[in-house]
């Protein structure tokens, strides 16, 4: 296997994962937004301290730093696609399994949050365990996100404890 090989399978693995979380995302969204309704509902127990809960962030990263007019909205937006393509053209060079994956659940969560950021103005979220004291309502993409940059960091640090 050449160099070239590994380095392009990396890349499509990460593509892959992104692609699956922005249609995982999506799918998770439209059916909370059109088909469960959530809107109406605000919020409703599903098991335990699980609940759905509906808001709507107009910030970052778990509502910080809001962006209440259509400029920061945009902004917003076109950060979020010039962070995804700068990972995307990262994970064509990733030379590590892990590497791809963080990548690539960090590509989709940020283009599925700009989706929705484009489209609603703001981020649906609905995942709510605040019952466990995680006091942030988030989704599938904000999940993805988050995941991929521990295993980033995970990544880093073996990468770095190799060398």
């Amino acid at each position: 296997m050449t160099l070239s090989s590994l380095i392009n399978r990396h890349g499509w693995t990460a593509y892959g994962l992104a692609l699956s979380v922005i249609v995982l995302d999506q799918l998770s969204k439209h059916w909370i937004l059109f088909i469960y309704d959530l809107p109406t509902r605000i919020s409703e127990q599903v098991i335990g301290p699980f609940f759905l809960t509906m808001v709507w962030n107009q910030g970052v990263s778990f509502g910080l730093l809001r962006a209440d007019h259509d400029l920061g909205r945009w902004l917003l937006v076109g950060f979020s696609v010039l962070v995804a393509i700068a990972l995307a053209v990262w994970a064509r060079r990733a030379d590590r399994t892990l590497m791809a994956l963080a990548l690539g659940l960090v590509i989709g969560g940020a283009i599925g949050n700009a989706i929705d950021r484009a489209r609603f103005g703001a981020v649906a979220d609905f995942l709510d365990f605040s019952r466990f004291y995680f006091p942030w309502v988030f989704n599938i993409a904000d999940a993805a996100i988050s995941v991929g940059v521990v295993l980033l960091l995970i990544d880093g640090f073996r990468r770095d404890a190799k060398t």
